[in-house]
């Protein structure tokens, strides 16, 4: 009798061992499946963001161009008063549509503060800051720039009546200066013109506006903007003060990291200054500029 219950015990004992090895081959072979699992997963994931989606493929696949400007710089960017839509228009806007056009999708435009311009760009409301924006080396360290597609002088800006008195960066000493706010311009006038007050505004035009009512002395601006404010007012001219940094250089400017379609924005600079357009629309720009402030 105890060997008949010492046989059952043996073989009981026996097919529990085979069953737990069964289950420990099932286990090791869905945690082998689900090993070999993981590593392709992981490497899709990486894949997936080694191959995200590059500038130049979201722009095309959303079928638009978003550009971000401040208007009310004459002749680089304006608001068109004689078209019905009140478009933004200029040689900035010209080189924007030059791009959307080589990319072959629609350009939208985003006017805004020019401080707000580069923050744009960090945050993805706009793909390119379009502005007559000087690439600093402060503002290198933000965003990236693309080659310079103008270049100009930095003047002063006066009432004509004024013209005796103010012929030299001392004769302001005292007197009060404006400059667009954030702006290449008003970096310059605090470290050329110490001895001025510096008033700051988000708008050339309204500092056009200060000046021509006697609440300011002078505007430190873009040579070529500036001439499209004396074209349209008999009573504004330029100062013969020179700065020292006076060359002001323009670029685009897009967020870090995005070069393909930073190729293309050089590409299209490239081409539209061989080929003149850049000429012709600062002179085209500049005329429509005068012609909508009279």
């Amino acid at each position: 009798m105890k060997k008949k219950a010492s046989k059952i015990l043996s073989a009981f004992l026996a097919v529990s061992m085979l069953l737990a090895f069964a289950g420990c081959s099932g286990q090791a072979e869905e945690s082998s499946q689900a090993s070999s699992a993981a590593p392709s997963s992981a490497s899709e994931a990486s894949s997936g963001s080694s191959g995200a989606q590059s500038a130049l493929d979201r722009i095309k696949a959303n079928g638009e161009l978003v550009v971000g400007t401040a208007s009310g710089y004459p002749p680089y960017e304006f608001v068109d008063v004689t078209s019905p839509t009140q478009e933004v228009v200029g040689i900035d806007m010209a080189l924007a549509k030059a791009i959307s056009d080589k990319i072959g999708v629609k350009l939208k435009i985003e006017d805004m503060d020019f401080t707000a311009l580069l923050s744009s760009l960090t945050t993805n409301k706009v793909d390119l800051a379009i502005a007559g924006i000087n690439p600093t080396d402060e503002r290198k360290k933000t965003v990236d720039f693309s080659d310079v597609y103008l270049q100009s002088e930095q003047k002063l800006l006066i009432r004509k009546s004024d013209a005796g008195q103010l012929k030299s960066l001392t004769d302001f000493n005292g007197k009060s200066v404006g400059a667009e706010k954030s702006s290449t311009q008003e970096t310059l006038a605090k470290a050329e013109m110490t001895s001025s007050k510096v008033v700051a505004l988000d708008k050339t035009a309204d500092l056009v506006m200060e000046l021509m009512n006697k609440k300011i002395d002078g505007v430190v601006i873009e040579s070529t903007v500036a001439e499209q404010y004396i074209l349209s007012n008999d009573g504004l001219a330029f100062s013969p003060a020179t700065f020292k940094n006076k060359v002001k250089n323009s670029s685009i400017a897009l967020k870090k990291g995005q070069e393909d379609l930073l190729k293309v924005v050089n590409e299209v600079i490239a081409e539209n200054k061989s080929n003149g357009d850049f000429d012709k629309w600062v002179e085209d720009y500049s005329k429509k500029a005068s012609t909508n402030a009279k």
